[in-house]
């Protein structure tokens, strides 16, 4: 946390910088920890766990000590048309951790902040809130390496196990998680070059991506592996990511992304898996933190499931301009191959008083095909 609050400060001043000049990365040099394949069981739905004891409005920014700023790179300008290519460094501009670009995603972001024409819009689901239809526009995500010397310090701000797949065995409630993976938008990426070989400490770095000194200056050093390129296609139908939705409340923006992840046999019905990331971020200066979640799940089966609790996955995150975002996955089921889900965060003010932030409804649809289970998960 204190790495992450260290170099967001830095970074505040750096996403505004001039692009005729370059900048020296400090950076938190400690240990690594080690990369291993998880198992978790899933967690409830609409991403209920146990709740844990919470302090109000917890602060946690000491300067950590024994700690070593070192040089890590040197800015590069931002790109603001095209694309970062396979290989390119980054620092990620709200969470502050270091990370390598895989391969790009074409999303379609559905702003409900933005009020579009009546034509090329996505109508409501039933049941849900508001009536306002949403345009989309296609925008570039980024599937990410984090380096795994960072991931102690936003471990209280961002989840590092943003992909999850099925386990491809009889046990419909497993899944396999590989940790120090991310979606990053286009505009989160801060990108930077390095001199080192291997800049980025994750296990998987080294088997997807290789130095090519000999590339031009006008392209990162690092390309993909055969291995990285036969992952991505094995694993493209559960890796994509095709939706955005974005909506604010009172500061407060919610932007939730979609996946799902497949469908199995349970007791002579098919039951249809989700997963689905949610990043809330406070684009105001008054601290908040959230407090309750409240859930409406459709499904195409006729069924409207109302779901309560406090927190979402265990906690109850404090937004604040220092620390302004929080993000977190959780899985969602359907005895049916499509539905809807939306619903609202009851966020609470320093003062005691509360008001609801709005989660954008976002559909939950099955690929309609039938394909194999994922692959290349373990290694």
């Amino acid at each position: 946390m204190a790495a992450c609050a260290i170099r967001r400060g830095f970074l505040t001043t750096v996403s505004k910088y001039n692009k005729k000049h370059t900048h020296r990365i400090l950076s938190i040099i400690e240990g690594s920890s080690g990369l291993e394949a998880k198992r978790p069981r899933l967690p409830c739905l609409a991403c209920g766990l146990p709740n844990i004891q919470q302090t109000r409005f917890m602060s946690s920014r000491s300067r950590p000590e024994g700690k070593v700023l070192e040089t890590v790179g040197v800015f590069e300008a931002l790109k603001q048309h095209g694309k970062y290519e396979t290989g390119q460094l980054f620092l990620h501009s709200v969470f502050g951790y270091r990370g390598i670009v895989l391969f790009p995603w074409h999303a379609r972001i559905y702003d409900r902040d933005v009020i579009p024409p009546m034509s090329d819009s996505k109508p409501e689901p039933p049941g849900s809130h508001g009536s306002k239809e949403v345009k989309g526009k296609t925008h570039t995500y980024y599937q990410v390496l984090i380096d795994t010397r960072d991931c102690p310090h936003i471990s209280q701000r961002s989840q590092t196990e943003a992909v999850t797949f099925l386990a491809n065995h009889d046990d419909s409630r497993a899944l396999y998680a590989i940790p120090g993976l991310d979606y990053v938008s286009h505009e989160d990426i801060l990108p930077y070059n390095s001199t080192e070989q291997v800049p980025i400490q994750h296990e998987l770095f080294e088997r997807f991506l290789m130095f090519n000194p000999d590339k031009t200056t006008q392209a990162p050093p690092f390309s993909a592996r055969d291995t990285l390129k036969a992952w991505q296609e094995k694993n493209h139908p559960w890796l994509e990511l095709s939706d955005v939705h974005r909506e604010t409340t009172e500061n407060i923006r919610v932007t939730v992304i979609p996946f799902y992840m497949g469908m199995r046999d349970a007791q002579n019905s098919h039951v249809y898996w989700w997963r689905y990331c949610i990043r809330l971020e406070n684009m105001g200066s008054e601290v908040v933190q959230l407090r309750e979640r409240h859930w409406r799940i459709f499904s195409l089966s006729g069924t409207l499931e109302t779901v309560r609790g406090r927190g979402v996955v265990g906690r109850e995150p404090v937004l604040s301009k220092e620390q302004p975002a929080f993000q977190y996955s959780s899985h969602v089921s359907l005895q049916a191959p499509s539905g809807h889900m939306w619903g609202t965060f009851r966020i609470e003010r320093t003062d005691g008083s509360h008001f609801d932030v709005r989660i954008p409804p976002f559909s939950l649809e099955s690929n309609k095909d039938d394909k194999a289970p994922p692959a290349g998960y373990t290694f």
